[in-house]
């Protein structure tokens, strides 16, 4: 399980938050970089340059701070930023209701990428999962997505030999039943000690889930319906909210 190390350095993790936030959501301006992090303007503006001499970032003709070439992947869809404004303030009470760790993310071709993350105060606890990348068919909000996608249309992603699922039909089965649950459930596949149940979001403006994410050795098989229960009408609100 990843946590923050207890002696981080809070100037490369701000550089580090930034440069997800650049990639995830699009054009920052100082002052956006400043909020965000919780800093002075003139720290926001040392970080960002940091960020164009390494190639991180660049500048648009509107002086705007974009992804720069070396995080020009295939990009997030453009409502992120809208959909991380109405869904903290529903990660913040869900992580109140459960005392564990909620997260936000999209899909964005076979990944799953976080947005945003509410700790919960635990001392063990899930930490921030913030724009990190987990392999989509395998994280509980990824796959919660995928199945709300047309099975030829996810055969058509894992096709081909380097593909990242040996057995698309099993894929598609696992898809099926949580379409009819309503939620996914990722114990352990993607980190050991780590165990997260995600639910889509239901909007059709931008591909994304939330998740609770708990240490394995507070998971309780009897919990989990009233944690799916909690999700779900978590994320009704959020898209109630878009």
């Amino acid at each position: 399980m990843q946590n923050k190390p207890t002696y981080g350095i809070q100037s490369v993790d701000h550089a580090l938050r930034l440069a997800a936030v650049l990639q995830q959501e699009g054009p920052l301006r100082v002052s956006d970089a400043a909020e965000r992090l919780g800093v002075a303007r003139s720290t926001a503006h040392r970080l960002l340059a940091m960020l164009v001499y390494r190639d991180f970032a660049e500048q648009d003709e509107d002086r705007r701070y974009v992804a720069g070439p070396v995080l020009r992947r295939p990009a997030a869809p453009e409502p992120v930023a809208d959909l991380r404004r109405a869904a903290l303030p529903h990660l913040h009470e869900l992580t109140g209701q459960t005392d564990e760790t909620t997260n936000l993310l999209v899909v964005v071709d076979d990944q799953a990428r976080f947005v945003a993350s509410v700790e919960c105060d635990q001392v063990l606890r899930v930490g921030d999962r913030g724009g990190r990348v987990l392999p989509a068919h395998l994280a509980s909000g990824g796959r919660a997505v995928l199945a709300t996608r047309d099975e030829d249309e996810v055969r058509a992603l894992y096709a081909g030999a380097d593909s990242p699922v040996a057995d698309v039909e099993a894929l598609l089965r696992d898809l099926r039943r949580t379409r009819r649950q309503g939620f996914a459930l990722n114990d352990q596949r993607t980190e050991t000690g780590v165990t997260a149940i995600g639910t889509a979001i239901p909007t059709p403006t931008v591909p994304g889930a939330i998740s609770l994410s708990m240490p394995t050795a507070r998971y309780r098989r009897a919990r989990l319906t009233e944690w799916a229960g909690l999700l779900g009408d978590t994320a009704r609100r959020i898209a109630r909210d878009l």
